[in-house]
């Protein structure tokens, strides 16, 4: 692996994760109570022994950087790690369009690094991968690009690259979210192929794009002059296979997107599952994230269930059940959390200087929360009811927001006693 460069793109906006990237970035998210979303891409590439990390920023990355910078410090062990943001240069002075334009733009940077292949990876997915493997396909292969694939089912099929490949793994075609019925029948892995790639589930009868991808150093140059659009998936990958010389690397183990407020939900609430698909609990892979020093969690009489409560929380509650409390967490007597993950706060009482924030950082008395996400440095009252008793989809409000039927208090929120809906 000292042969290959890692690009990790971590300037997503998250338009769709709205209203928690107000405030940032998506690969900056808070994930399952202790994490970011960009820790995953970036312990996956140090478990592989990769010895140069690019991470390529643009929106709101200011928690980014700063989080980057106390999880990973400049050190003679990890001195490899480089942050990219987007700047004005002489020959270009616009944003980053897309990410094959994020690279596009930074090229000079990538060219300055004696690698012989580039590892393309996004900033918010969860997934656990050995990048040796890949690599070691791809000598295998002599691949110019190796695209990242699993077996998806026909509704992820809409949302994801859809490809095929002949027997030995060469891209004979791909379709960037295809929506009609005869193109997704057009792509359908055939029985002969499943039984090969030892795909045994039924409803998988498709090959979805992962987003990742390894180059080699002089076809992912020449591919971006080549063609000047601004998206992987969408334009280069299919001008690369075009060209030929791409292969498949088939994933068969646990991948997720965060796409949607209930991709995310569901993706932090499956943690406190007995066996969830991605495991944090491994020695042997950790995710690295930034050290606290606050104290173990305090919890008196409350009964807690299937649920991950985070170090310096003080909990009072009633009851809790399949739900995360992230650091600092508040939760006072007769209150029940149910489904939910709550963030916590980065502080326990806001510094006197700013009037931004609540006052205190809490949830209240008697309060029932269920299917809610919670962002940081929120106060809520006593006798609030966060429940969705109209079953809503969606629904904007000062203090909150329904997105796809999960309740969202916006970070910084004071929702006031009684409150419900």
């Amino acid at each position: 692996m000292k042969r290959v460069a890692s690009i990790i793109l971590g300037g997503g906006q998250g338009t769709r994760l709205f209203p928690l990237t107000m405030s940032r970035c998506k690969p900056a998210m808070c994930y399952g109570g202790r994490y970011r979303l960009i820790d995953i891409p970036i312990s996956n590439a140090i478990h592989s022994g990769c010895q140069k990390i690019f991470i390529i920023t643009q929106f709101l990355s200011r928690s980014l950087h700063q989080h980057i910078i106390n999880t990973y410090p400049s050190s003679p062990n990890s001195s490899f790690i480089e942050l990219l943001s987007s700047e004005e240069k002489y020959q270009n002075k616009t944003w980053f369009q897309g990410t094959a334009d994020a690279v596009r733009q930074n090229l000079d940077y990538f060219m300055e690094t004696p690698s012989d292949y580039f590892l393309i990876l996004s900033g918010d997915q969860l997934y656990h991968m050995d990048f040796s493997h890949l690599l070691q396909f791809a000598c295998e292969t002599q691949a110019d690009a190796i695209v990242t694939c699993l077996p998806v089912n026909q509704t992820d099929a809409k949302r994801m690259g859809i490809l095929q490949i002949d027997s030995f793994h060469w891209i004979t075609s791909f379709c960037e979210k295809p929506q009609h019925e005869t193109e997704l029948n057009r792509l359908r892995c055939s029985d002969m192929q499943k039984e090969h790639l030892g795909i045994k589930d039924p409803e998988l009868n498709h090959l979805g794009s992962m987003g990742i991808y390894l180059f080699k150093r002089e076809a992912l140059i020449n591919l971006l002059k080549r063609d000047a659009r601004e998206d992987f998936g969408k334009h280069l990958i299919p001008t690369q296979i075009e060209n030929g010389k791409v292969a498949a690397y088939i994933h068969k183990g646990y991948w997720e997107d965060i796409g949607t407020i209930d991709t995310f939900h569901k993706a932090n609430i499956a943690l406190t599952e007995p066996n969830p698909h991605f495991n944090c609990y491994n020695e042997d892979w950790r995710i690295f994230t930034a050290q606290t020093t606050l104290p173990g969690a305090r919890i008196s009489h409350a009964q807690v269930h299937q649920s991950i409560i985070c170090e310096g929380s003080l909990v009072e509650a009633e009851e809790i059940s399949k739900s995360i409390l992230g650091p600092r967490t508040i939760v006072h007597k007769g209150t029940t959390i149910h489904s939910s993950y709550i963030m916590g706060n980065d502080f326990y009482i806001r510094p006197a200087e700013t009037s931004f924030f609540p006052e205190k950082f809490q949830i209240g008395k008697n309060c029932m929360i269920r299917n809610v996400i919670i962002d940081k440095n929120v106060s809520i009252g006593n006798g609030v009811k966060l429940i969705n008793k109209n079953n809503l989809s969606n629904y904007d409000s000062d203090h909150l927001y329904i997105r796809d039927g999960i309740i969202v208090v916006p970070r910084g929120t004071t929702i006031p006693d009684d409150f419900e809906i």
